[in-house]
């Protein structure tokens, strides 16, 4: 996955661009009809993007167990961990994923990163959304500061979906508030952990003003490729 956001961390500063490339290596296990196990692996590489170098790269991921209880319903629970500027941060998971038995209404719950409730009218799906998880990014700009970002964000938005190609390119129009906390701080000022909603060990100075949480209008295209099914062999 790829992100950007442009933004100006100091009054009257020049705006900052702040990247960031995620790779995704998985493994699925199937125990047996009710248990089975997802491990990934997160490495990315998230910073301005102009002198790369180690510092930029950082490791990280999550482990997750999922127990079917039906058909329609799934369990799960895991952690998730990474290696940021600021230290290591991790957070247990915790959630499910339901699916109404006329199809139309679904629940996907991961606690406390995730969760998307929606309902389908064939054409188009109406939902409300959340998203919540901390990054940083490394600021290697030649003439600037040794600083790092540490973004802390939360959204909040609804949502309308238009589903195409038997729902397998998605058009999504959403609309929310945003709480993207894009604080600076020197390289090498860092927490002893970070879990969940706390930091252990953070005495950090921020060295730049508040930035305001706001109301944000995005447009999303989300591609699904089904893999087919396989058939079962008849003796």
């Amino acid at each position: 996955g790829f992100t950007k956001n442009r933004l100006q961390l100091f009054p009257d500063a020049p705006f900052q661009n702040l990247y960031g490339t995620t790779l995704k290596i998985g493994l699925l296990t199937q125990y047996n009809e009710k248990w089975s196990s997802t491990l990934v692996l997160l490495p990315k590489v998230a910073s301005d993007y102009e002198q790369l170098s180690t510092k930029d790269f950082y490791l990280g991921g999550f482990a997750m167990f999922k127990y079917q209880k039906r058909d329609n319903l799934i369990y799960r629970f895991g952690a998730y961990g990474s290696r940021e500027a600021f230290g290591f941060f991790t957070t247990p998971i915790v959630g499910f994923y339901y699916l109404s038995p006329n199809n139309r209404f679904q629940m996907d719950v991961s606690f406390p990163i995730s969760t998307d409730i929606n309902y389908s009218f064939n054409k188009i799906t109406l939902g409300v959304d959340y998203y919540g998880i901390g990054r940083s990014f490394n600021i290697t700009e030649e003439l600037a500061p040794k600083v790092y970002v540490d973004l802390g964000s939360l959204e909040f938005s609804s949502y309308i979906q238009l589903n195409t190609f038997q729902k397998t390119v998605l058009l999504r129009l959403k609309a929310g508030y945003s709480s993207n906390d894009f604080e600076v701080y020197q390289q090498g000022d860092n927490i002893s952990l970070g879990l969940s909603a706390f930091t252990f060990g953070d005495d950090r100075k921020q060295l730049n003003p508040q930035i305001n949480d706001g109301m944000f209008v995005r447009l999303e295209a989300i591609y699904r490729l089904r893999l087919p099914e396989k058939k079962e062999k008849n003796d």
